[in-house]
């Protein structure tokens, strides 16, 4: 169950590849076929749904663009349990 998912701002992203191996998970990738305006391949996640929220990526990444949406569990929160 994901807990989280990157959100990967690919114009700012300079294709290092630091954050693929950051990545415990190994749900990271450069893009193949897409290039941002610089001509360059960005980071992409491929499956969102084993994210583990850790931040290891968000944290490697030099030119901050990368961050983490967490997810909240219905549970944890009362007012989406009562839906």
């Amino acid at each position: 169950m994901s807990r989280g998912r990157p959100v990967i701002d690919g114009e700012r992203c300079k294709g290092c590849a630091l954050c693929v191996g950051a990545c415990p998970e190994k749900i990271l990738a450069l893009s193949r076929d897409t290039f941002n305006r610089q001509g360059v391949p960005f980071a992409e996640c491929f499956d969102e749904q084993r994210c583990t929220a850790c931040l290891s990526c968000a944290i490697m990444c030099p030119d901050m663009a990368i961050r983490i949406l967490r997810l909240v569990p219905a549970a944890a929160n009362p007012s989406l349990a009562a839906g």
